[in-house]
C-alpha cells in the first residue's frame, strides 16, 4: 500500500513539474513577443519622430478643400463676344482707309498694293465663307465677329464675306455693305479685302485676307 502511495506521489510531482515547465516556456514566449513589439515601436517612433495623438472627434472634422470649379466655356464665349462688340463700331469712317478705286479695296498700313492686287487675282484660295445677307445689324456684327475669331483660330488665311448688294434696303442703298467694310477695317487680323469677282458675288461680297496665326 505504501509503495502505491509513493508511486502516485511521484507521478503527481512529475505532472506538476511538467506543468511548471510549460508555464515557464509560455511566459518566456510572451516576454519575447513583448520585447519584439517594443523594439518595433521604438523603430517606428524613431523613423517618424515625435507625434501627438488627435483629440477625440478631431478626425471627423478633417475635410479636403474642394477643387475650384472650372470656368464655364459659355461665360468665356459671352466675354469674348462682349469684347468683340465693343471693338467694332458702326461709326467708323472707312473713307480714310479704303483705297480709291472702283473695287473698294482696303489694305492695312504697311501692306503693299501688290497684296490687294494678288487678292483680286485669286492668289489666295477662299477657304471659308460667311453670309450676312438678310441679317439685322447687331446679328450681322456678332456673326462676323464670331466668324473672324474662329477662322483666325483655325489658321485660315482667306475668307469671303457676303453682305448683299442692298437692293432690298430703303432707297436701295447698300447699308450693310458699308457697315461690313467698317467692321473689317477695325479688326487687326484683317490685312486687306477687295470686292469679290462677279462670279463670286461681285458687289455683294468681299474677299478678305487674314493675318497668319
Amino acid at each position: 500500500m505504501k509503495a502505491k502511495s509513493f508511486q502516485e506521489l511521484k507521478d503527481i510531482r512529475q505532472q506538476l513539474a511538467e506543468q511548471q515547465a510549460r508555464a515557464a516556456e509560455q511566459a518566456a514566449e510572451h516576454a519575447a513577443r513583448q520585447r519584439a513589439e517594443h523594439r518595433q515601436h521604438q523603430l517606428f517612433a524613431h523613423a517618424i519622430g515625435p507625434v501627438r495623438p488627435l483629440a477625440a472627434g478631431a478626425l471627423a472634422k478633417v475635410r479636403l478643400a474642394p477643387e475650384p470649379a472650372a470656368p464655364l466655356p459659355l461665360q468665356r464665349q459671352r466675354d469674348e463676344q462682349a469684347v468683340l462688340r465693343e471693338a467694332i463700331s458702326d461709326a467708323f469712317d472707312t473713307s480714310t482707309l479704303l483705297e480709291v478705286d472702283a473695287a473698294h479695296g482696303f489694305r492695312r498700313p504697311g501692306i503693299g498694293a501688290d497684296v490687294t492686287a494678288r487678292l483680286r487675282r485669286g492668289h489666295w484660295a477662299v477657304q471659308r465663307q460667311v453670309d450676312l445677307h438678310g441679317l439685322r445689324r447687331e446679328e450681322a456684327r456678332e456673326t462676323l465677329a464670331d466668324f473672324l475669331r474662329e477662322a483666325t483660330r483655325a489658321g485660315i488665311r482667306c475668307v469671303r464675306v457676303v453682305h448683299g448688294k442692298g437692293l432690298g434696303s430703303p432707297g436701295r442703298a447698300p447699308v450693310l455693305k458699308a457697315l461690313v467694310q467698317g467692321w473689317l477695317a477695325q479688326k487687326r487680323e484683317v490685312l486687306a479685302f477687295v470686292q469679290a469677282k462677279p462670279l463670286e458675288g461681285g458687289a455683294g461680297a468681299l474677299v478678305v485676307l487674314l493675318a497668319a496665326g
